[in-house]
């Protein structure tokens, strides 16, 4: 009966499991259907039916940075659930179908869901200008000796034209003039300060730093975070709840590899030797049995021990797994930001003096290409196998240190050779004379 009513109660679950991935398409596009309705909202609320523009004078800017940041977030809703929606129409099939009579699932009628897509990319067509604004090459600031002209938004036409200008060949008539470069500069920095708009123009390059700044640092956040929370969760409420249910612990394997119970017998063998030499430096002497009683207990409380961690590092598998699976989930889901990001470590790292280059090439090329670096990747190695329950092949472990960080070093001086040198070669000479 116990097991009659436990195979029924499976049988629920995974019914009500295989109902939900049927409703996968119709859920995915009612959100995203309803994110767009929020943006609608919005628009009619605060914009009188326009759509949400971050230059708009009604509001001050603290007011459109709030209304900007509920944009995100539902545009991003609505491409993540589109997403899914696609993915899980093409794993449906004529079986599938069939499934929905017998469970008595109503699919959506299809003209209600080109209904739904028509409107939801009558929405999303707005707001292309969220892409445009956030990448970098629109939000890499300006240097000071820029002309004004640079700064203001031109036309496409003339940023055309001047495209078409710039790629024409120069001759050494137009490189040189007769006066020296730096005094244009200094006219055109003077033009640029005496302009009427030079203080909006500053504030704007302003605002578009700091709102790149923001989501770079949310993102990196979310990189180390989502990948953690993933293991912890996963591992505390999901994969450990299913290994302890399958795996007896009276019955479990204790040693998943042969280092572990060489380890275990290396402690069980010094608690021994140590209850022997306390009994010899006391007056009193103890009898074999409680001794043996004590190393039997001892070795019961290292069995356990070891067939807890045993269990974890099976737990571990599973959980890291899930864990990559969430970042790059994160990283194909977040395009945007992988690139406003990527101009933000531009402007970062270009944007460092040539000796700070210099020293942080150095610093990392010694980590992980130099002279003592093999002992760090011995002990990285070391730790994940451990973690992962594995026995730590040593012959691996030597012919990883001897070709990987070739292969590091040799693409740290290719990128020095091929991208530092033509950017900064006064740090590639900082760096060569540092390292001397």
């Amino acid at each position: 009966m116990n097991n009659s009513g436990f195979g029924q109660k499976i049988y629920s679950y995974l019914l009500a499991a295989y109902e939900l991935y049927l409703r996968t398409p119709e859920r995915s596009l009612n959100k995203a259907y309803e994110a767009a309705l929020k943006i609608q909202k919005i628009e009619n609320e605060h914009f009188n039916g326009n759509k949400i523009d971050s230059n708009s004078t009604t509001y001050s800017s603290n007011v459109i940075d709030y209304f900007e940041a509920d944009l995100k977030k539902e545009l991003k809703i609505i491409r993540m659930r589109l997403t899914e929606f696609k993915a899980s129409r093409y794993f449906l099939s004529d079986s599938n179908q069939k499934a929905f009579r017998k469970l008595g699932i109503e699919p959506l009628n299809p003209s209600v869901i080109l209904d739904k897509l028509r409107f939801i990319d009558e929405i999303i067509g707005k707001y292309t200008f969220v892409e445009e604004e956030l990448s970098p090459q629109n939000r890499i600031s300006k240097p000071i000796d820029v002309p004004v002209e640079s700064l203001v938004l031109q036309p496409k036409q003339e940023n055309i034209s001047r495209k078409n200008l710039d790629k024409e060949p120069r001759s050494k008539t137009d490189t040189t003039g007769v006066l020296p470069r730096s005094i244009f500069n200094t006219i055109n920095r003077l033009q640029a300060e005496l302009d009427p708009q030079a203080e909006q123009n500053v504030v704007q390059n302003f605002r578009t730093a700091q709102k790149r700044t923001i989501i770079s640092v949310r993102f990196i956040l979310l990189l180390i975070i989502v990948p953690i929370l993933t293991h912890q969760l996963s591992k505390a409420f999901v994969v450990g709840p299913i290994i302890d249910h399958f795996r007896n612990p009276e019955q479990a394997v204790i040693f998943l590899n042969e280092e572990m119970e060489e380890e275990a017998l290396l402690e069980l063998q010094r608690f021994e030797e140590k209850i022997k030499f306390e009994n010899l430096l006391s007056n009193v002497s103890v009898p074999i049995e409680k001794m043996e009683s004590q190393i039997r207990e001892k070795a019961e409380e290292i069995a356990g021990e070891f067939r807890q961690e045993s269990a974890n590092a099976v737990k571990n598998v599973f959980a890291d797994i899930l864990s990559v699976i969430a970042f790059v989930f994160l990283l194909l889901t977040s395009k945007r930001e992988i690139a406003v990001l990527k101009g933000f470590f531009d402007n970062i790292v270009y944007g460092l003096s040539d000796s700070a280059k210099a020293f942080i090439i150095i610093l990392f090329t010694d980590i992980f290409v130099g002279f003592h670096s093999p002992h760090g990747w011995e002990v990285i190695l070391e730790g994940v196998s451990r973690h992962w329950g594995l026995p730590a092949n040593h012959d691996f472990i030597f012919l990883f240190i001897a070709t990987f960080p070739v292969i590091l070093d040799t693409i740290f001086k290719y990128w020095i050779f091929r991208y530092l040198n033509r950017i900064s070669p006064s740090a590639v000479a900082t760096y060569r004379n540092m390292n001397e």
